[in-house]
């Protein structure tokens, strides 16, 4: 177990370190935050927005005379990753949104790291100097993607990545960038008969041969890329049976799976539909070995949901450094952790109104009926535009950064 990764319930209280952004008055959409990554190291935090902008956080050295400010990050550096363009030849606007940001390993003083919009990757390099950070994009990866980019993951061979759109899986060397091979090919001759869609892929921590992707379907493909060049065929395929009696018109929505993770150790998968937490191990393909309830109150608010749009929302999922905790986001500014080992959870919530420094924060319950404790929200006053998509764990401490809206905000344990 890695030190200072405990119970999440008994030992570890959870305080607000800082905040990041405006007040929520006057937000655009280009300000609204799309991604937030952890290096390897953990001392550098990026976020990517709508705007196409990252901004890249370099956490602090201790202070003596300020012990509370112990792991705070500031800027370390901002940058224009991705401009809006336009595809003349399908007349299509390419937004400039960054959907993904992945860190690559250093090798020397400079830090390497992929972002992507629709359908371009990148890699951006930051050079450390005297008196600036200078970010100078060192390769473009183009015109190797007609739909969504919605995930890109890094090899463990350190040579190679994939970037997976909706109906195709690419993958490239960091060292050409005018050719890459398809390794998953789901589309259809006829686009008519299509029946679901790529939602997430991500590589094996360990095994370069081996990556996983998820469907709309609520399936998940373990793919070995020693079998075959185009991995049409699956080595395993997990998906677990629906229980005839929840069938219902949103059943196919929100089994959709938004986020697939491989854990730490490589021997697990987690995956986040729209109300649920998964846990898969990896020689059980009929059903998962864990399954956690993120917002269960919502079944009953699913029509509105759909009227309003936020069914299709894509959630995110993380683990902590040791496997041990999941984390994922909701509404109401709120995300939920799941304490594997001792099966309880908590919800907390990012808002300015505990941003003092060290401000212990205080677990939120939600009232589906009946009469309403002090301490609970009801869940007709949830605020649904306020939802935590993504989140991201420091690799070896309890440090966390939760984005909301255009805020970024980083919380880490009482002890740290």
């Amino acid at each position: 177990m890695i030190p200072g990764f405990g119970s999440l319930m008994q030992d570890v209280l959870w305080c607000f370190s800082q905040v990041k952004g405006t007040i929520d008055i006057g937000v655009t959409e280009a300000d609204i935050i799309s991604t937030v990554e952890f290096n390897h190291t953990g001392e550098l935090l990026a976020t990517g927005d709508k705007g196409g902008r990252v901004v890249i956080f370099q956490r602090e050295q201790e202070s003596k005379n300020q012990p509370h400010r112990r792991g705070e990050y500031n800027v370390y550096s901002t940058f224009q990753s991705h401009e809006p363009e336009f595809d003349y030849l399908k007349s299509l606007e390419i937004e400039e949104k960054i959907n993904k940001i992945r860190w690559l390993p250093q090798q020397n003083a400079a830090y390497f790291l992929l972002s992507t919009n629709v359908p371009i990757p990148q890699v951006p390099v930051l050079r450390p100097m005297d008196l600036m950070v200078e970010a100078t994009p060192r390769r473009v990866f183009a015109n190797a993607h007609t739909y969504h980019i919605n995930s890109i993951s890094v090899n463990s061979d350190y040579e190679t990545y994939m970037s997976a759109d909706d109906l195709r899986i690419n993958l490239w060397n960091f060292e050409i960038t005018n050719q890459s091979f398809n390794i998953v090919d789901i589309k259809p001759a006829n686009m008519e008969e299509l029946t679901e869609v790529i939602t997430a892929a991500e590589f094996h921590p360990h095994h370069c041969n081996t990556f996983v992707y998820s469907s709309s379907k609520g399936t998940i493909r373990l793919c070995d890329m020693r079998t075959a060049a185009l991995c049409d065929r699956h080595a395993k395929f997990f998906e677990e049976p629906e229980d005839p009696s929840n069938r219902s018109f949103f059943s196919e929505i929100i089994s959709s799976i938004s986020d697939v993770k491989f854990s730490h150790s490589g021997r697990y998968i987690m995956t986040r539909d729209y109300l649920t937490v998964k846990v898969w191990d990896l020689n059980m393909e009929n059903r998962p070995i864990e399954t956690y309830q993120v917002h269960d109150y919502l079944r009953s608010k699913l029509c509105s949901l759909y009227e309003n749009d936020c069914i299709f929302d894509k959630f995110e999922c993380v683990w902590n450094g040791s496997d041990s905790v999941i984390m994922t986001g909701s509404y109401n500014n709120f995300f939920r952790m799941f304490d594997r080992n001792t099966k309880r959870d908590v919800t907390l919530e990012a808002s300015r109104e505990s941003s003092k420094p060290r401000a212990i924060l205080k677990p939120r319950k939600v009232c589906v009926g009946g009469k309403r404790r002090k301490d609970e929200i009801s869940v007709d006053s949830l605020d649904f535009s306020k939802k935590i998509l993504h989140t991201a764990w420091h690799p070896s401490e309890n440090i966390i950064a939760v984005a909301a809206t255009n805020n970024l905000y980083i919380f880490q344990d009482k002890v740290n």
